[in-house]
Formats: C-alpha cells, sequence, structure tokens
C-alpha cells in the first residue's frame, strides 16, 4: 500500500499503481490522456481498467511529503517557485482545450504536499509532478493557485509570522504569473469554508471516508484556519497585489 491518502486506498503493483476509480473517473482519464499526448511530465498515465472498477496509471517515482508538517525543503523559495511554475504549466496546456470548455482551465482542484512528487535537482527537492486527480475539473487559475497557498503555507492558527506567509503568497502569485491578485485570499477563504462543510455534508449523507475525517475533527481544525485567516486576511494580502 502507498502512504499518504486520505480517502481511497492505493496500491503499487510492481512499476504500476492501481486504485478505485473517482466518481469523474471518465473526466479524469480524458485529461490525463490529454496531457500524455502534449507530452507533459507532470502527471501519471492511464495504462487501463479492470472489471472491478480499479484503474492502472504509471508510477512515479520521488519523495511525496504526505506527513505533517510540511518539510522546510519544500518551504524554499526555490521550491515554492517550482511548484507555482508547474501549476502554471497544466493551466497553460488545458487552457482553451475542450475539457476546460467555457472556463479558463482545468484545475487539478486538490494540490497538496500529500499530492506532489519532488525529486532531487541542483538546488535541492523540487516538484515534478500531482498526484490524486479525481477533483480535477473546469475552473479559474486562481482557484488551484489559492489551493497552493492554503496547503504549503498550511495558513491557520499556526503560522508563526503573518509577513512571511503574506511574502511566499506573493511569491507564488508571481512565479505563476497570476494576474487577479485582489480576489487570491477571497479564493482561499472559500476553499476553507467550502471544504469544511463538503466534509461535513458527505459524512452526514453516509461517506465513510468523511465520516473518518469528521472524528479525528478535520472540519473543525479548517473551520479554525478560516477563522485565522479572515482575520489576517488583510496582511496576508499585502504581498499579493
Amino acid at each position: 500500500m502507498l502512504y499518504g491518502g486520505n480517502v481511497s486506498e492505493v496500491r503499487k503493483v510492481g512499476d504500476v499503481v492501481v486504485r478505485k476509480q473517482g466518481r469523474s473517473a471518465v473526466f479524469v482519464h480524458a485529461l490525463l490522456r490529454h496531457l500524455a499526448d502534449v507530452g507533459w511530465v507532470g502527471s501519471p498515465r492511464v495504462l487501463g481498467v479492470d472489471d472491478d472498477g480499479h484503474e492502472t496509471l504509471t508510477f512515479l517515482e520521488g519523495v511525496v511529503p504526505w506527513r505533517p508538517p510540511i518539510p522546510d525543503w519544500a518551504l524554499s523559495d526555490a521550491a515554492l517557485t517550482a511548484l507555482a511554475r508547474l501549476v502554471r504549466q497544466l493551466h497553460d496546456l488545458t487552457a482553451g482545450s475542450d475539457l476546460a470548455g467555457s472556463a479558463e482551465v482545468v484545475c487539478h482542484g486538490d494540490l497538496a504536499p500529500g499530492n506532489t512528487v519532488y525529486r532531487p535537482t541542483a538546488s535541492g527537492l523540487a516538484p515534478v509532478a500531482f498526484l490524486d486527480w479525481d477533483l480535477a475539473g473546469p475552473g479559474r487559475r486562481i482557484e488551484d493557485v489559492a489551493h497552493v497557498c492554503w496547503q504549503w503555507l498550511d495558513l491557520g492558527p499556526g503560522v508563526p509570522d503573518v509577513r512571511e506567509a503574506a511574502r511566499r503568497i506573493g511569491l507564488i502569485a508571481d512565479a505563476h504569473g497570476l494576474v487577479e491578485r485582489g480576489e487570491l485570499i477571497p479564493a482561499i477563504l472559500c476553499w476553507q469554508d467550502r471544504c469544511w462543510r463538503g466534509i461535513e455534508t458527505a459524512a452526514a449523507a453516509g461517506d465513510a471516508a468523511m465520516r473518518r475525517l469528521v472524528n479525528d475533527r478535520v472540519p473543525d481544525q479548517i473551520r479554525r484556519s478560516y477563522a485565522w485567516t479572515e482575520t489576517h486576511q488583510h496582511e496576508l494580502a499585502s504581498s499579493s497585489r
């Protein structure tokens, strides 16, 4: 079994990964095939689906920082810059595609350290690929950038230095080339709000994985992060304009 998954079980069998398909597998597989066709190496390749609904994907070798806290090397300016540029590549490769439809781009929708593969470079470990595409769909560039800021900077009560968090938000936005800076902090708040609400709604509907997250008090943690971000929103926006 591969570690890090909060929702689904993922197994490595030889040189491939086997996992149960998500609800949007048809779209996700079309997206991964599109990214493969344009030669992007930032996502796994779809190899097939068995009769039990399990998909087989290529295994991407590297380091995945799935266990908190986020390691310092993933928060260096070089690593965050490379991360934002990798997200920008995804967006540019899907802009104007049939998959994006009338939206700006296709968003990954769940960008987080535990869904990111790092490999050694001359400047240290750098992000090279993203995993777990189940929540991918049409959207706006700012949505993925906001999720990156929230997840990598762990925006919430544990942030030791608000000014440093603001600087890193600006660094990520600059590296991605984001234009809509004024909407970035509201987009982070939107993610935090919809995340805790989504977990609780799915848990109430009987989703076993979401019930585990509720039992672990994850929605409570996210609500506290939302309150912290809301309190400090003007300070956090100071370097992202």
